[in-house]
């Protein structure tokens, strides 16, 4: 049996009804999703076929996947649990974003390796006040929409949250308490009078550190890789997704797509709950 899930604001039962008679599939409808049951083998192509018809997201849940199973959700921040990329911003404040972001989205599509890419950016960025990481914070730092509501879903069903990043504690760090999140890990900028030096540790969290770090934390909560779910947009996420039962491209470059489990291009960060099949609150 194969199980679609529909989901975003542009899905109506209307729509839902044209494409379950299509696939000549059941229709069960939850609170913020629809589930269409279908004994045909839907592949990969005909997914992506789907989703150019339609504005809504569509996705096949993953055969061997037990959600009921599922105990860690691993994301990425920039520009997947948070809107902004923190680093580009920052960038802002020494008139250099678009300089910085042009290497930011070459590191994303997977053009260069993001360990090279972060050096760069960070080698532009020295001498940079700390305040501007608390300006960008306070004035610049939103939460994709639905953030808070999948962090909810997922606490109901005791599935912890960890956020990973290949930018800087001290994003991750608030946004941990802000949210209540598990763990976090991302990389340290260092100081020296007020004025940024370069990074504290030694090993960049990168792909696969971001991947060790999923690793880690199943080990640590003696649960295998498949009861576990990342999220990312860019091509350093790619060797994490790749670790978990349940991979999901949230908004992300093409490259991301095509190799994930599941994508999210209509529906906010809810949309996490449908495929796991959670109604939220």
């Amino acid at each position: 049996m194969t199980i679609l899930i529909l989901q975003g604001a542009s899905l109506s039962n209307q729509k839902a009804e044209m494409l379950a008679n299509q696939l000549e599939a059941t229709i069960s409808t939850q609170s913020d999703f629809i589930e269409l049951h279908t004994k045909q083998a839907i592949n990969n192509d005909q997914i992506s076929a789907l989703r150019a018809q339609h504005n809504f997201d569509i996705n096949c849940r993953p055969q061997n996947l037990d959600t009921n199973k599922i105990k860690l959700l691993v994301t990425d921040m920039d520009s997947t649990l948070i809107s902004i990329e923190c680093i580009d911003e920052i960038a802002d404040f020494l008139n250099i974003k678009t300089k910085i972001a042009s290497i930011t989205e070459s590191a994303m599509r997977g053009e260069i390796d993001f360990e090279t890419s972060l050096n760069q950016r960070i080698e532009l960025l020295k001498g940079l006040d700390t305040n501007a990481l608390q300006q960008v914070y306070d004035e610049r730092l939103t939460l994709n929409p639905g953030a808070e509501k999948m962090i909810a879903g997922l606490r109901s069903r005791n599935i912890k949250v960890a956020l990973v990043s290949g930018g800087f504690t001290f994003f991750t760090e608030r946004l941990k308490v802000r949210l209540n999140l598990d763990y976090t890990l991302a990389n340290e900028l260092a100081f020296s009078e007020g004025k940024l030096t370069g990074l504290s540790n030694s090993v960049i969290v990168g792909a696969q550190r971001k991947a060790d770090f999923l690793l880690q934390l199943c080990n640590e909560l003696s649960i295998s890789p498949q009861q576990a779910v990342a999220m990312g947009d860019g091509a350093n996420d790619l060797v994490m997704m790749g670790e978990a039962g349940l991979s999901i491209a949230y908004h992300a470059k093409p490259t991301v797509q095509k190799q994930a489990n599941t994508a999210l291009n209509h529906s906010g960060l809810e949309g996490v709950l449908g495929l796991l099949g959670i109604n939220g609150e």
